[in-house]
């Protein structure tokens, strides 16, 4: 059996009581993916095929390919993409995402609160 480590990370606080979902995405070719949305805990995944351009508040959005993992805090984060950047092929993504009691899952973030950290947001070096 082989093994290989992807990814090691402290979470943040997970609450007592939170469940874990495991949801599989396909993201069809060009899909700028879903809107900014926060998460309720912390979520991982792992990218199966394709390519995402991903970008959380506070960094620079940036691509992840296949064979490689992420994750992000979840919280008050605004998860801002999740695109496919391939015009020609579905990419496909697992992700693991902690559930905290009574509070959604993904939650949308409103234009007006977009609108007030417009400018807060990093863009993506050159290619």
């Amino acid at each position: 059996m082989g093994q290989k480590d992807l990814l090691e990370v402290v979470p943040p606080f997970i609450a007592q009581g939170s469940s874990a979902m495991i949801r599989l995405l396909e993201l069809p070719p060009g899909d700028p993916g879903i809107a900014p949305h926060r998460h309720s805990g912390p979520v991982f995944g792992y990218m199966l095929e394709g390519e995402m351009l991903f970008e959380l508040e506070g960094g620079a959005p940036y691509p992840v390919k296949a064979g490689e993992a992420f994750w992000e805090p979840g919280g008050d984060v605004i998860h801002y993409t999740i695109a496919n950047l391939l015009a020609d092929r579905t990419s496909r993504l697992v992700v693991v995402a902690m559930m905290t009691p009574g509070v959604e899952m993904l939650t949308m973030v409103s234009e007006e609160e977009l609108a007030a950290k417009a400018s807060e947001r990093i863009t993506a070096p050159s290619r």
